[in-house]
């Protein structure tokens, strides 16, 4: 099996404008690809892990792949999937944010030796004369067939800006660009990003009549049709630092059982026939399917050494034992507490274990919250100092998330 109809089996792929050129050249270990990451955090997401496993898994099969940071498209904004104008960002902000990306990317794909790239799209697009652009690349581009965009639909009802509509116009300079530089010969990219991509390899035709390729990946959705990698407090990241090692393990330990076998297949590396094994689990079996997936994904990221605690320190909960030592957890100082206590709502919120008073009372309402396994049924309850005897009170939410609460 080549590694395009490894792909395939994996359920990744979701469009493409040639199969059998693509399959060949992939398969060949021909490809020179790239997949943009636009830097609107410090920190790559559960959003971006499926491009990266991509680009390793077509690394393996001896293609480049070139990673490009987007700290010129940035400065605009990518309108696709948004109902609302994202928010402008700094240079220095953007700047701050590439150096993450840089530093994450290069714990997962190998660079060495020219392997891979990694290239900054700020280093060509900030530079451009707009009139220039307007003649050389702006003549290439039909407006009509840009309204019919489907990047642009949701834009459209609210209010699309001028800014935001020439972000297709520099997504497909990107790869004009990446072609006569590194003879890059394809992009992917998330399926969302299917128009964009069209219009780079109608660029290069047109201007300099050669054949590029593009392919989409289905994005990573759960049984339901939403996007994954979203908590209450927030997204889940590639940062230890923004969500932990444990938090990271706990996610993927907790996705529903309709998705497990999904996500091991689009997410790890792991033989297609022990996913398979895995697929046949039923009933409460299935967990262990949720543990290898867990654990596969936690290794990827953070390495064997985080796994391994976070799989122990995991199986020490769930099996009710003491063992907190790699629990998530949150230090409080004497400051938060307002004559000796702190209300659980605010604990909880201070812990980013619910996003609102509301969220919380519906939670303790529905009896599922407690604090050293004692259920909390009163929302106004308050958690005293003399709680924290020992130093931290463990606050659990559900039937899994646990997290450590620490009084300095």
């Amino acid at each position: 099996m080549g590694v395009y109809e490894e792909l395939v089996a994996r359920g990744l792929i979701a469009q493409v404008t040639d199969e059998e050129e693509i399959r060949e050249l992939v398969n060949s270990g021909k490809a020179v690809f790239y997949i943009g990451f636009d830097p609107t955090a410090d920190s790559l997401h559960v959003g971006h892990f499926m491009a990266l496993c991509l680009m390793k898994r077509l690394q393996m099969a001896g293609n480049k792949p070139i990673a490009l940071i987007g700290g010129g498209t940035a400065m605009i904004g990518d309108p696709s999937g948004r109902t609302d104008m994202r928010q402008m960002m700094t240079k220095e902000t953007i700047n701050h944010n590439v150096e993450c990306f840089k530093k994450q990317m290069s714990r997962f794909i190998d660079f060495s030796d020219d392997k891979a790239l990694l290239v900054n799209n700020a280093d060509w697009l900030l530079d451009l004369n707009y009139v220039e652009l307007l003649r050389e690349v702006g003549s290439q581009f039909s407006v009509n067939n840009m309204l019919r965009a489907e990047c642009y639909k949701q834009r459209m009802e609210k209010g699309l800006s001028f800014l935001e509509f020439n972000y297709m116009i520099m997504q497909s300079y990107d790869f004009y660009a990446l072609y006569q530089k590194y003879g890059c010969n394809m992009q992917f990219g998330g399926d969302d990003q299917w128009s964009n991509m069209l219009g780079g390899t109608e660029l290069i035709r047109r201007k300099l009549g050669k054949d590029a390729y593009a392919m989409t990946i289905n994005l990573l959705l759960n049984s339901e049709g939403k996007k994954m990698g979203k908590t209450q407090s927030g997204a889940v990241w590639l940062s230890a630092e923004k969500t932990s090692p444990y938090e990271f393990y706990q996610y993927w330990r907790n996705v529903d059982d309709s998705d497990v076998v999904k996500c091991l297949k689009m997410l790890t590396f792991l033989p297609l026939e022990e996913i398979e094994k895995l697929a046949k689990l039923e009933g409460s079996e299935i967990n262990k399917a949720k543990e290898v997936l867990a654990y596969e994904l936690t290794n990827l990221i953070h390495g064997k050494e985080e796994a391994d605690k976070a799989q122990e320190a995991a199986r020490a909960l769930f099996g009710n034992k003491t063992d907190t030592n790699n629990m998530p957890s949150t230090t409080l100082s004497q400051d938060d507490l307002t004559d000796g206590a702190i209300s659980i709502l605010d604990l909880m919120k201070k812990c980013s274990l619910i996003p609102s008073n509301g969220e919380g009372r519906r939670l303790i309402q529905q009896g599922g919250v407690s604090v050293d396994d004692e259920k909390v049924t009163d929302v106004y309850a308050s958690i005293g100092a003399d709680a924290f005897e020992k130093g931290y009170v463990i606050i659990k939410k559900g039937k899994k998330v646990y997290h450590k609460a620490i009084l300095e």
